[in-house]
């Protein structure tokens, strides 16, 4: 269902942001009005779950429904909210740490069981709301204050991670490109099924010079300009392994032939039951008549 009217203010709280000034959150929450607006679905028509970070407080700005549960568990809680109601609009919300720290054994699960929800991950390298922690993705040698001598680790690859576990639709985008990032979550939003889209999301605090939004515009390197095929598994693959040296952009991977998500099953399988199902009137009326006839 759309409504064929929206604009992206329809979708924006009273609730002030407050992220630090110059956050890359900022413009993704923008994005996500302009792609929701062209969407066209109403807010109450749609669910918004995040786990713990800046990037979760997403639901508190906007007017449709939100749940803010606790670290790294809000797949999970997207998965139920989709099932239990399938006609709902599902975006979730969440930084690298909450998405692939304590969060990451969620993520497999989601992929396979292929729900209709879009998984929406701000990916700054650092864990920003407790002061600059080493993150999953955070690239080797980088000092912190819990790893002041230079991580000893190679960094998560959400791209590759999602990819290898079957992913149907898999991107990157930045706000150093604000009308490819709106078109890429309005099509993540609109692809049939789980949706990854990684978004490299500057930490203005904690965050690394080359990893702000001047040195993005300087490096972002669109995969529609190099004629990149995204039905091709095995290139997306190739593309996602330069993460952390080259910021692609746009479609890795989107299954030409998606199958049928698995809420959609739920929903026929609820419709099949209620044919089935005798009408609640009727059911109170048998009781109250089996407690006459007892009397």
């Amino acid at each position: 269902m759309g409504c064929g009217s929206l604009e992206a203010s329809d979708f924006k709280s009273d609730l002030k942001p407050i992220w630090c000034p110059g956050c890359g959150d900022f413009g993704v929450l923008q994005a996500l009005y302009r792609a929701l607006a062209a969407v066209g679905r109403p807010p109450h028509e749609i669910a918004f779950i995040s786990g713990i970070g800046c990037s979760s407080r997403i639901p508190g700005y906007t007017t449709a429904y939100g749940f803010n549960t606790v670290h790294g568990r809000a797949l999970p809680i997207a998965q139920g909210v989709k099932l239990a109601n399938p006609d709902l609009l599902v975006v979730v919300a969440g930084g690298d740490g909450d998405g692939f720290s304590i969060g990451g054994g969620h993520v497999a699960h989601a992929v396979r069981r292929n729900l209709d929800l879009t998984y929406l991950v701000m990916d700054n390298q650092v864990y920003g709301l407790t002061k600059g922690q080493l993150s999953p993705t955070s690239l080797k040698g980088l000092e912190t204050v819990t790893s002041p001598l230079g991580s000893l680790e190679d960094p998560i690859n959400p791209l590759l991670y999602v990819l290898a576990y079957g992913a149907g639709f898999v991107a990157q985008a930045t706000p150093a490109d604000m009308p490819g990032m709106a078109a890429l979550i309005e099509e993540a939003i609109r692809y049939p099924g789980f949706s990854f889209v990684n978004i490299q999301s500057p930490c203005v605090t904690f965050g690394e010079e080359e990893q702000q939004l001047r040195a993005h515009k300087a490096k972002l390197k669109p995969l529609a300009k190099l004629h990149h095929d995204p039905s091709n598994p095995l290139a997306a693959l190739d593309l996602a392994r330069a993460y952390g040296r080259e910021l692609y952009t746009g479609v890795f991977y989107r299954n030409p032939a998606p199958p049928q998500p698995y809420d959609a099953l739920v929903r026929l399988r609820q419709a099949e039951q209620s044919k089935l199902a005798t009408p609640r009137a009727q059911l109170l009326d048998t009781w109250l008549a089996d407690g006459r006839g007892k009397r």
